[in-house]
């Protein structure tokens, strides 16, 4: 039975054959699988290698490979990640005129279905209309939510279809390390939807507030900045910064520059902020950050606890030299205290004598910026934090209750 089953299967095998030979699709049939007879491993006459030639590349092949891989990656990245990433152009009403007049662009991304858009604050602050640009080219009137000059962040909301809206996936900023590839997507001198690429520079850099531009008011640095060599220019400000995965881990949002473009260091907002500040603007329309009341000395000035430590004799290597203590501040009213003796340190005047705030709440900071930034991302105003600091080479453990930092105003 099995004998006379496969005798069938063989005569209709053979008739396929001679009715294709006849067609003459026989040699378009072997044509088909002769890209691929080295998988199979056809025989010599039939295999891939003696009919198709590629073109020998001046690179070797892993460098090959690895360009084709970062080509594909990136341009993957752009294509998911573009069409979340808009234009924000912003204008002035002025006087015998009908129509706001234009004077300001930057960039934004979309945050949610709602039509929220995360930009910066100094984009929208004090202008009269604000205009969105999708990738696409749709255009449409933004209103504004709500700004918050500290973290130089601000939300407008946007009335359209909820199938234009495709919101960002948000990252991380607690694993990010200097060398890590980052990509910039924003519209730098409006040029809609421009990437740029580059590392991480630098972490924990501090960028004085907008809030600073007000005299009156009490100064306040914006901490845990992310330095990065992509390119930024002005028309970026607001933009996504994204990892590898087009996860958004950073708002773009400075430049430092002597000629007004990049000249190879630019800033971001790290997306922890962004997680603490846009769900308040939001909600609210406004921010409220808790107040310790202390000045000290940043690292960024190149005197920080390590480089204060052998000439001054401290006990420690990190943390929080208090200079001042501000007169009527949480601080003040926890019994913290501040310097009371000026020396000369590495050609700088230092405030010595203070408390060292070595951990808050069990965490042990190594600076200013690391206290900054725990207080501005874990603590809300009327919260008791635990510090413990060091006067007088003993270890104390000192509550305080945390003020509004407007109350420093």
């Amino acid at each position: 039975m099995k004998t006379r089953l496969w005798g069938i299967v063989l005569v209709f095998a053979l008739t396929v054959l001679v009715l294709l030979a006849g067609t003459g699709a026989l040699p378009r049939l072997f044509d088909v699988f002769r890209p691929i007879a080295h998988v199979i491993d056809l025989p010599p006459s039939l295999n891939a290698a003696t009919v198709i030639q590629p073109t020998p590349s001046p690179l070797p092949p892993d460098l090959v490979a690895q360009a084709d891989l970062e080509y594909v990656l990136l341009s993957n990245l752009y294509a998911r990640v573009s069409p979340s990433v808009v234009n924000i152009d912003v204008g002035l009403a002025v006087l015998q005129s009908a129509d706001p007049v234009e004077f300001g662009s930057g960039s934004g991304f979309v945050y949610d279905l709602s039509g929220h858009i995360v930009t910066n604050a100094h984009v929208v602050r004090d202008v009269d209309s604000i205009r969105v640009t999708f990738s696409d080219g749709y255009v449409t009137r933004a209103d504004l939510i709500g700004l918050d000059d500290f973290s130089d962040l601000a939300v407008i909301k946007v009335d359209v279809d909820v199938a234009r809206l495709l919101p960002v996936e948000l990252g991380s900023a607690d694993d990010l390390r200097v060398g890590q590839r980052v990509v910039a997507i924003g519209n730098p001198f409006g040029l809609t939807s421009s990437m740029t690429v580059g590392v991480i520079s630098a972490l924990g850099r501090t960028l004085p507030s907008a809030q600073m531009l007000n005299p009156l008011q009490q100064p306040f640095n914006n901490p845990s900045i992310i330095q990065v060599d992509a390119e930024i220019n002005p028309g970026n400000s607001g933009g996504p910064l994204l990892d590898s995965y087009g996860r958004v881990i950073g708002v773009n949002t400075a430049i430092r520059t002597e000629t007004g473009t990049f000249q190879g260091v630019g800033f971001a907002v790290p997306v922890s902020t962004v997680q603490r500040v846009v769900p308040e603007l939001i909600a609210r329309g406004r921010v409220e950050y808790s107040w310790l009341g202390i000045s000290g000395l940043s690292s960024e000035g190149g005197l920080g606890m390590a480089g204060l430590a052998e000439p001054l004799g401290l006990p420690v290597t990190a943390g929080v030299l208090i200079q001042q203590v501000t007169e009527g501040s949480p601080a003040d009213r926890a019994g913290l205290r501040g310097g009371n003796e000026y020396v000369d340190v590495w050609g700088t005047r230092v405030l010595v004598g203070g408390d060292i705030i070595v951990a808050v709440d069990g965490e042990f900071i190594a600076d200013m910026d690391q206290l900054l930034s725990y207080l501005t991302i874990n603590t809300r105003p009327g919260d008791v934090v635990t510090l413990t600091i060091i006067r007088d080479r003993a270890t104390l453990e000192v509550p305080v209750t945390l003020g509004l930092r407007s109350d420093a105003e």
